[in-house]
């Protein structure tokens, strides 16, 4: 085993980098990450909040906060390095009721007109750093996931809400991120998965890769992904994360 270099950090989204889209974590994955934070400094930054987070890599809180040096839920809105809360921010007191209730009354119209094979439930999610807006409703079981998804491929749905809400909410410094497979997340300007590069850009690190699945141009991923702080890496699936790390740090 290499001896650790902690002037590298190793950054890494969930859905579609260390997990298949909302499914738990591999054994092999999380022995893999075990192994990678003997080397270097590791962390995770997703859009999900914390408890969706710890569910999907197969912790609780306590362990999931221990299995990382860095966890961000939320984008980094909420922050623990080394097993200790270290931030948090909230968008109701950023944005105020009067905005985020026009937003959501907007939404929920826009999804109203809207004919899907399939609607559920929660289509609008509130988190602290976020919401979460769900067409087909957060509550679809996982092959009416694939269904939405496969319809949306095809049909644009996410994309023409989002371009809908961008003409809408010209200037309200709102900003429109699609990820995953059926939901799209709106946050205040800058407060992208960059955000929280502000805990980690003065912790002495030479090197901070970013390993996610969206990095294109209006992929959650993307902000990050193309940040100058930080070397961004594509991958299309967790078994190509371990590969790319194999390669990187392990010259396999």
């Amino acid at each position: 085993m290499a001896k650790k270099n902690s002037s590298v950090l190793c950054l890494f989204d969930v859905d579609g980098t260390l997990t298949l889209p909302r499914l738990k974590i591999t054994p092999e994955m999380k022995n893999f990450l075990k192994d990678l934070r003997k080397i270097v400094t590791i962390g995770v930054v997703g859009g999900s909040d914390f408890g969706k987070i710890a569910e999907q890599l197969g912790a609780d809180g306590d362990e999931l906060i221990n299995s990382f040096d860095y966890v961000f839920s939320e984008n980094g809105l909420v922050a623990y390095k080394n097993g200790v809360k270290i931030g948090e921010n909230n968008i109701q007191d950023y944005l105020g009721d009067e905005l985020l209730q026009r937003f959501i009354n907007y939404s929920l119209e826009y999804m109203s007109k809207l004919n899907l094979p399939r609607k559920r439930g929660t289509f609008i999610e509130f988190r602290k750093g976020m919401l979460n807006v769900c067409p087909v409703g957060r509550s679809c079981t996982q092959q009416e996931r694939i269904e939405f998804n496969e319809y949306d491929n095809v049909n644009n749905v996410r994309k023409e809400f989002v371009a809908s809400l961008r003409k809408e909410f010209q200037g309200a410094g709102l900003t429109f991120s699609i990820g995953g497979q059926i939901s799209f997340d709106v946050f205040p300007d800058g407060w992208d998965k960059r955000f929280c590069l502000k805990y980690v850009q003065n912790d002495g690190f030479q090197q901070i890769h970013f390993f996610g699945d969206k990095t294109m141009q209006g992929g959650n991923d993307f902000e990050i992904y193309n940040d100058d702080r930080t070397i961004g890496h594509t991958v299309t699936s967790p078994e190509d994360t371990m590969q790319q790390l194999s390669k990187l740090f392990y010259d396999k």
